[in-house]
């Protein structure tokens, strides 16, 4: 008996790469998963690891009505070729497009993973083509799925859908493999040599380098924290953005000039910079629900986060970390100077960090939850 198509579909293969690591692998079990993204040079790879068959399709993630119509195209031709009976869809671009195609091509189930809004932190014409871009999603989708309490509150609020909206689980795409984030002796090693023989309190940043991740805050708020005390530094994991939100030259600087910032570009394997560090600092302006909160707490690391859909459902104030307003420098530097201040209350929260995210989130029960989604369709 052949097992029913699932497409899961992202704007870049860089998604299904991280977002859905192993998912996939778990899906197939039940289901004939074809990956969907445009092709950086790791969907083969994707294929490889999981099990699956991937189909390279272009996508920006910029709009470019040109692009985005071709893609659309590309989009309809495989669903009307390959008959899938589910589509499931996250990350904007692709969203939009896979559920306008899989309209257009009839597929039964059409399911659209709401993780982050876009439009929050935009104004004026912006905001409103954005906001029509989720309503068009929406109303396209046979079924609308928040990643957390927040962004279903925001698609409420918004008047975005009035689909019925219940999350998977407690919350997040794909959970956390607490095995896999673990303080493995080689890990250790690995931060050791990060550390280099410091004993300076460390905060880390792992995400996008760009304004809407709180970067301007973080630079601004640790340079002043660092011109007070000589016992701190601050780790930059991840990839400047020159297009899309692009960081400010004055922020840069900062970065360049300040020895006690290093920035480390992007890696692949996260764990020896949380396991090198104190705490993690996500002042981001919106999520939908961020992994590296989930990482961080995996690896035993309190969070420093800003009160944004997911981050303010991750962290309980005071028992894993402290949630702060966005884009506040002031309460962003309060919170950094606390928790070097009173490191033996950093110490408690790092304490509880790993069992208060292995009771909420671990990876087999969002897959389970998933797969229980597709099979009450």
């Amino acid at each position: 008996m052949e097992k029913p198509k699932l497409l899961r579909l992202t704007t870049i293969d860089g998604s299904l790469d991280t977002l859905l690591k192993g998912q996939l692998r778990y899906m197939n079990e039940s289901f004939e998963v074809i990956g969907v993204a445009d092709d950086s040079g790791r969907l083969d790879a994707v294929a490889a690891r999981e099990g699956i068959r991937t189909v390279a399709v272009p996508m920006r993630r910029a709009i470019s009505p040109l692009a985005d119509l071709r893609s659309l195209l590309r989009l309809f031709r495989l669903f009307r070729r390959e008959r899938p009976l589910i589509v499931h869809a996250n990350t904007p671009k692709a969203s939009l497009l896979g559920m306008v195609a899989a309209w257009l091509a009839r597929v039964p189930h059409r399911i659209y993973l709401v993780t982050g809004l876009r439009f929050e932190t935009t104004h004026g014409a912006l905001r409103f083509v954005l906001k029509t871009m989720e309503r068009i999603t929406c109303l396209c989708a046979t079924k609308v799925i928040p990643e957390g309490e927040g962004v279903k509150a925001t698609l409420l609020r918004e008047r975005i859908t009035r689909k019925p909206l219940q999350k998977i689980h407690h919350g997040n795409i794909n959970g956390i493999d607490i095995a896999h984030f673990d303080r493995t002796a080689e890990v250790e090693r690995r931060a050791a040599e990060l550390r280099a023989g410091s004993e300076a309190f460390t905060f880390l940043f792992i995400g996008r380098m760009v304004r809407d991740k709180g970067i301007e805050e973080l630079i601004a708020a640790f340079d002043r924290l660092a011109h007070e005390r000589d016992d701190v530094r601050l780790l930059l994991v991840g990839k400047f953005e020159d297009e899309l939100d692009p960081v400010s030259p004055a922020a840069k600087s900062i970065i360049e000039r300040n020895p006690k910032i290093r920035f480390a570009g992007f890696q692949s394997d996260v764990r020896p910079y949380l396991a090198a560090s104190d705490t993690l600092v996500l002042p981001s302006y919106r999520e939908g629900f961020p992994n590296v909160v989930l990482q961080a707490g995996a690896m035993g690391l309190p969070c420093i986060v800003t009160d944004i859909n997911g981050c303010n459902e991750a962290i309980i104030e005071g028992r894993n970390g402290t949630i702060i307003p966005k884009q506040d420098t002031d309460a962003l530097y309060d919170a950094m100077r606390r928790f070097v201040a009173d490191r033996a209350a950093t110490r408690t929260m790092a304490a509880a960090a790993r069992d208060l995210t292995a009771s909420r989130y671990l990876q087999q029960d969002v897959w389970r939850a998933t797969r229980e989604m597709y099979q009450t369709l």
